[in-house]
């Protein structure tokens, strides 16, 4: 081991540095020897492997695949820190194998993934998307006012299923209370939740207006809104999905808005990211889609930057990490 370990960072934090005022990797770049990708575009993955190699540190993005032959070509990896919460890009078995610690972001964007899941919730109830395309294509000028032009649908008094009461499922519901929704929720771990009701899942999806998606992606979730548990919605729903696109079967979604069953879906999240330009989600006018901007507000994502940052310090110092998605490996080097 040496005194002063590489670092490789996929991305330079540029813009987020300039809103912050001061250089958010500089407490890595002072310390050890940084390569920092610097391109426009992401690398593709023999790129990211020949420049993780050497290193002793990784800072990543979600959209980075760790993955475990990348992992087994880095013999002197120590420490992973992602810019994200989720660490379902990151193979954290073979990392913890390894005595890998792996760092991610949770809780400083509790509040702002909420406020983006209430936003599509909105968007699509009101239709808010298909109106603003309709003006923007200058079909309402000149023309006149319809009494049944883009009605949607009302959230107040209506119900919200709420899959996932962790922290963001429970900021969901707090503002879901405050428009006067009525609002159930379904977890794994049985959660209690004041002012939620718990429920089965198929109660749930049968009971709601709307449904807000909120669990992290793992083996049980994966594939967990199929085909069945769509239909088991009420016809005319809302669905909406800010955790992670492997949770909602995509193809099935399509068919249930192209037969009419659900009413309209706002997506934050999909199977692949970068979602591809003839995606079957985007020929559909009721669903509001938006490419993973849960997070993306200034101060949040400065913190989640902070956060990272802090996280493979730590981990490169042999501490503990802040957050740390495999804290069994700190147990294992005490």
């Amino acid at each position: 081991m040496t005194s002063n370990p590489r670092v490789f960072a996929s991305h330079g934090m540029e813009s987020l540095s300039v809103l912050a005022g001061r250089d958010l990797l500089s407490p890595l770049r002072e310390r050890w020897d940084c390569r920092v990708w610097e391109h426009a575009r992401r690398p593709v993955p023999e790129e990211f492997k020949a420049l993780a190699h050497p290193a002793e540190g990784l800072l990543c993005l979600l959209t980075d695949r760790v993955d475990q032959d990348l992992i087994q070509a880095c013999p002197r990896l120590r420490a992973i820190s992602s810019f994200s919460v989720g660490v379902d890009h990151i193979d954290l078995v073979a990392a913890t194998d390894r005595g890998i610690l792996v760092g991610n972001t949770p809780g400083v964007l509790t509040e702002t993934t909420a406020d983006l899941a209430f936003a599509l919730l909105l968007a699509a109830a009101r239709r808010v998307g298909e109106a603003s395309d309709f003006l923007r294509r200058g079909e309402w000028a000149g023309g006149h006012w319809e009494i049944d032009a883009f009605v949607g649908k009302d959230l107040h008094g209506a119900t919200l299923g709420i899959i996932g009461l962790g922290p963001i499922g429970q900021a969901v519901a707090r503002r879901a209370q405050g428009f006067g929704l009525r609002v159930l929720g379904w977890s794994r771990s049985g959660r209690e939740v004041p002012g939620v009701r718990g429920l089965a899942l198929p109660e749930l999806l049968a009971e709601s207006d709307f449904v807000s998606v909120h669990v992290a992606l793992a083996a049980e979730t994966r594939g967990l809104l199929d085909a069945r548990a769509l239909a088991q919605m009420k016809p005319g729903a809302v669905l909406v999905n800010t955790a992670r696109g492997g949770i909602v079967d995509e193809v099935a979604l399509a068919n249930a808005l192209r037969s009419g069953h659900l009413g309209a879906v706002g997506l934050d999240v999909f199977a692949q990211e970068p979602a591809a330009g003839d995606h079957p989600l985007l020929e559909f006018p009721n669903a509001v889609l938006t490419p993973h901007i849960g997070s993306a507000s200034i101060g949040t994502r400065i913190r989640m930057a902070e956060l990272a940052v802090d996280n493979l310090v730590a981990g490169l110092d042999g501490h503990r990490m802040p957050q740390c998605a495999n804290p069994e490996v700190v147990v294992k080097r005490n």
